[in-house]
């Protein structure tokens, strides 16, 4: 199931974090989904899992299993034996880490992108920081190139999300079909200056599924 233009809700929650645990992603999901939304984005196969029975599938999700190897900086999806779970699950498209930093054991990229494309039918989505992660990641076979990891790599470190010159780089260099918008939209305004570039499918998380973070945003407010 390929994805459709328009908004895509990250719905994760990590240990530590209040909607960690029980049913609380795949209430995010349905909310979405009830909502209007595009696709969704989630990780664990459990998850992942849950939210296609709850939502009959009706709408895509990507897949994507954080997992830390001692050795590397890459978390989301970093090995073959994740891409192997994905691949199980009922996600439409997997989503890899697809910076230049070393992955796990020494792994290349291109035999995670060639493994999947040999063993499943789903799609594949680039998460990356820079612009010639991007391009280098559409020659290797990716269907689709996000921002996801925009600010969040040395490289990119201190760069202020959302980044729309970023935005137009890629739709500059990339076919819009192929791109995907993630990173740092808080509110419908910053929403609105990011589809202004043109781009045609967006990925909001925190802004709508981590009212802890969403709180802590408007209690700045009475600092002021």
């Amino acid at each position: 199931m390929k994805l459709n233009d328009g908004l895509i809700v990250s719905c994760q929650a990590l240990k530590g974090e209040p909607m960690y645990g029980g049913d609380s992603t795949v209430k995010f999901a349905y909310a979405a989904y009830l909502a209007g939304a595009k696709g969704i984005r989630a990780n664990s196969i459990k998850d992942i899992n849950r939210i296609a029975k709850k939502i009959n599938h009706k709408i895509p999700i990507i897949g994507i299993i954080k997992k830390d190897y001692e050795g590397s900086e890459i978390y989301i999806t970093p090995t073959l034996k994740e891409v192997k779970k994905l691949i199980k699950s009922k996600c439409d498209v997997i989503a890899l880490d697809a910076t230049y930093r070393d992955r796990p054991n020494g792994v290349k990229l291109e035999e995670l992108v060639n493994y999947i494309r040999n063993h499943s039918k789903k799609l594949i989505m680039a998460d990356c920081s820079t612009l010639k992660e991007s391009i280098d990641a559409i020659k290797l076979g990716f269907d689709y190139v996000s921002s996801t990891l925009r600010s969040y790599t040395k490289e990119t470190k201190g760069v202020k999300i959302p980044d729309i010159e970023f935005t137009k780089e890629l739709l500059e260099n990339i076919d819009n079909d192929k791109v995907i918008f993630e990173g740092g939209i808080d509110s419908p305004l910053s929403l609105k200056e990011v589809l202004n570039t043109g781009v045609k499918k967006v990925v909001i998380g925190g802004a709508i599924t981590r009212p802890l973070q969403i709180t802590k945003r408007y209690l700045k407010e009475f600092e002021n």
